[in-house]
């Protein structure tokens, strides 16, 4: 699962004008629990954007999920950005906006509340919200239930 969350335009004035450059940030994840974010810098949006999941995909790493939830609250931190997760109940659904529902669906969670705290840099959002998921732990007791039931842990 590939998510394409912000694409900004830069320019630099030239003699001639104005040379336009873009740089994408995009998010990826199997929707099992692990997910990756990369970014990417080109002169053509497509090349910025083939860039950015092409690092995002080296970037992958597994984060714990409880089945469709996560099994803590946390907050996750990244330069000014902070992000509150806090697990819900099946039914409640994914409450985020922006960066933050992007990265959620990529690791799977379908059921979570959360709040960003701090900065609105879609950057420092996306991040934050991938450092509280990595933050995330298992107790072992649900381990230990989802071995005996055949399934496995995230």
């Amino acid at each position: 699962m590939e998510k394409v969350v912000f694409i900004n335009r830069c320019a630099k004035v030239v003699k001639g004008g104005r040379r336009f450059s873009f740089s994408a940030l995009s998010v990826v994840g199997d929707g099992k629990g692990k997910i990756g974010i990369g970014y990417g810098k080109a002169n053509e949006v497509p090349e910025a954007i083939r860039k950015s999941t092409a690092h995002a995909n080296k970037q992958m790493v597994p984060v714990q999920i409880k089945g469709d939830t996560i099994p803590h609250e946390v907050i996750g931190e990244y330069d000014g950005g902070r992000v509150l997760l806090r697990p819900a109940t099946t039914g409640t659904g994914l409450i985020a906006g922006g960066g933050v529902r992007a990265v959620l669906e990529a690791a799977g969670v379908k059921n979570v509340l959360t709040k960003s705290l701090g900065s609105k840099n879609h950057i420092a959002v996306v991040n934050a919200t991938f450092e509280g998921l990595r933050k995330l732990r298992i107790s072992e007791a649900y381990k230990n239930a989802l071995k005996s039931e055949g399934g496995e842990a995230a």
